[in-house]
């Protein structure tokens, strides 16, 4: 199974506002089972986007990776999940 293209985001720790290195992602809201619908969000050439089920606000800071967030609990891996089903 191949890597995902699209970083995932949440916010469980219920911050005002989460900086991200990409532009282009998907919000999860809080992680699964309170997940809401998974959104792709595109802030284009703004800096800042408000996810519409959650109304996190997300901002894109240069200097973090596409993978990264501040804070950085706020970046959703699903693989333990994933490995948990293949062990099974």
């Amino acid at each position: 199974m191949a890597d995902k293209a699209v970083p995932h985001f949440h916010n469980d720790l219920g911050v005002p506002v989460i900086e991200v290195g990409a532009r282009e992602f998907m919000c999860i809201g809080a992680r699964p089972p309170f997940d809401h619908p998974h959104v792709f969000l595109d802030m284009g050439a703004d800096d800042e986007i408000i996810c519409q089920y959650c109304s996190t606000l997300y901002r894109y800071r240069p200097g973090l990776k596409a993978t990264e967030s501040d804070p950085p609990a706020c970046l959703w891996d699903d693989s333990a999940k994933v490995d948990t089903v293949k062990a099974a």
